[in-house]
Formats: C-alpha cells, sequence, structure tokens
C-alpha cells in the first residue's frame, strides 16, 4: 500500500516492482498493476534471510505474464545456472538484478554469464547494471572486477541492459555504505558510449516498465 500510494503521488514518473507470495489474489495483482507495478521480485541470494522460494517463481510468472509484468531475480550465479531450466520456461519477461552476482574472480568467464547471454539472445531477459560492490572483490573506487562484468553486458547486449543505484544498499552496514555519486558515475566507465547510455537510462526503461515515451 505504501509503494501504490507513492506511485500514485509520484504520477506517470514512477513504477514499481513488489514482493508477494503464492495466495496473492488476482484482483489484488489487477490492482496493483493499475497502480503502477510492472514486476515482481525474488531475492534468494542468502537462503537465511529470503521471504521467496525457487518453488513460487513459475506459478507467479505464469499469473503475471498476461498483465505485461517480468519478474525480477536476486540470486547468485550459482544458483541462477542451477535453475537454468526454470529461466527457459518461465512466460514472461526475466530481469537479473546486480548483474546475476558472478563470482568476481571469473567475472564473464563465470559459467551463469553464459546462461544469461543466451537468454538475452532469445530476447526475453534484460540484465540490471547495479551493485558493483556486490560483485567485486577489488572494491572501490574503480570496482575493476566489476566493472569488467558490466562492460560484457553492455558491450554484448545494451539494448538488454537497464541500471540501479541500489540506494540505499540494505545489505550493506551504516559505516560501509557505497558513494552514491562514486556508482552514478562508473555508469560512464561501464558504458563508453553516450548513446547506449541513453538507450540504458531512458529507452530500455521505457521499454521495460512502461514509462511515457520521450520525444
Amino acid at each position: 500500500r505504501v509503494t501504490l500510494d507513492a506511485i500514485k503521488q509520484l504520477g506517470a514518473s514512477a513504477r514499481g516492482v513488489v514482493v508477494v507470495r503464492p495466495d496473492v489474489s488476482d484482483a489484488t495483482l489487477k490492482q496493483m498493476a493499475d497502480g503502477g507495478i510492472r514486476g515482481i521480485r525474488f531475492t534468494q541470494a542468502d537462503p537465511v534471510t529470503a521471504v521467496t522460494k525457487l518453488d513460487m517463481i513459475e506459478p507467479l510468472a505464469r499469473r503475471i505474464a498476461p498483465l505485461g509484468w517480468h519478474v525480477q531475480i536476486h540470486m547468485t550465479s550459482k544458483q541462477i545456472l542451477d535453475a537454468e531450466a526454470l529461466w527457459n520456461r518461465l512466460p514472461c519477461p526475466i530481469v537479473f538484478d546486480h548483474m546475476g552476482r558472478m563470482d568476481p574472480k571469473l567475472g564473464p568467464a563465470d559459467p551463469a554469464f553464459a546462461v544469461i547471454r543466451r537468454l538475452i539472445d532469445k530476447g526475453k531477459t534484460w540484465v540490471k547494471l547495479a551493485g558493483a560492490y556486490l560483485n567485486t572483490a577489488e572494491g572501490p573506487p574503480r570496482y575493476a572486477d566489476a566493472t569488467r562484468l558490466a562492460l560484457a553486458f553492455s558491450t554484448a547486449a545494451p539494448e538488454r541492459c537497464v541500471w540501479g543505484s541500489d540506494w540505499p544498499h540494505p545489505t550493506e552496514a551504516a559505516d560501509r555504505k557505497p558513494d552514491d555519486a562514486l556508482l552514478f558515475d562508473l555508469l560512464t566507465v561501464w558504458v563508453p558510449s553516450e548513446a547506449s547510455r541513453r538507450r540504458i537510462l531512458v529507452d530500455n526503461p521505457e521499454t521495460l516498465y512502461g514509462f511515457p515515451k520521450t520525444a
């Protein structure tokens, strides 16, 4: 209700993604759709704190597909790799959050990268360029390992990338919060082409979230 109220106050400039359980009613989903919700999120990277389960994804995906929604997936690369068959069955678009949480030592060589690339090639999958601090062993200010991964995605498929700040960084302790300005400035490194940055920041979100088209 808080999210729907915020979208209402912000108007055409806002959309939302929610967390729901299988017992959510069709009427509630319709109310959410009318209120600007465009997807449902599954956060399972940490099974201890996860409020959703893997077996919830497919049944809910089939219910939201007629609404034009997507499923947003936050899992580790191993979890993504293990569930490859599931991703190929889903009837709705998929958004892999935080660049798929690849192993920082492997980056694009992580087997899950190839899984996501194959899904992108099928035209049903997006990648969120976000969470540099979640995909790094090298850390700020350059996040060199996360940057290698972001460049691999943005070079291969800029038409299937969106960007996110991940503010307010809920996984990080108060004294370890990343510098938001630094994270935003990284986008010019991750996506050197100005045309591609516009696509990622403007055109792609218009398509994925249904924002009004800009001139």
